[in-house]
């Protein structure tokens, strides 16, 4: 489930739950419920913390263990985010 992908990812970024909260421009207790899977987290809430950490919205969602996002393209090069 998302909820431990969130929680890791957190962790790993040296953030409390009221750090990220105010990064997503959201109260701490609804991160709180996101991330304890007392609610759900809403699809913009995902795409937004995908956008943060530089991964993929598959990788939050467990769908994936690919978490950087690898880009190829002509005025790209190879990158990954």
């Amino acid at each position: 489930m998302y909820t431990q992908r969130l929680k890791e990812l957190r962790k790993q970024h040296h953030l409390s739950q009221e750090e990220l909260a105010n990064i997503l421009h959201c109260s701490q207790r609804a991160y709180s419920h996101w991330e304890n899977g007392v609610r759900h987290l809403p699809i913009d809430m995902l795409i937004a913390l995908a956008q943060y950490y530089h991964i993929s919205t598959d990788y939050i969602l467990g769908l994936s263990d690919e978490g950087y996002i690898y880009l190829y393209g002509e005025n790209q090069g190879n990158r990954y985010f």
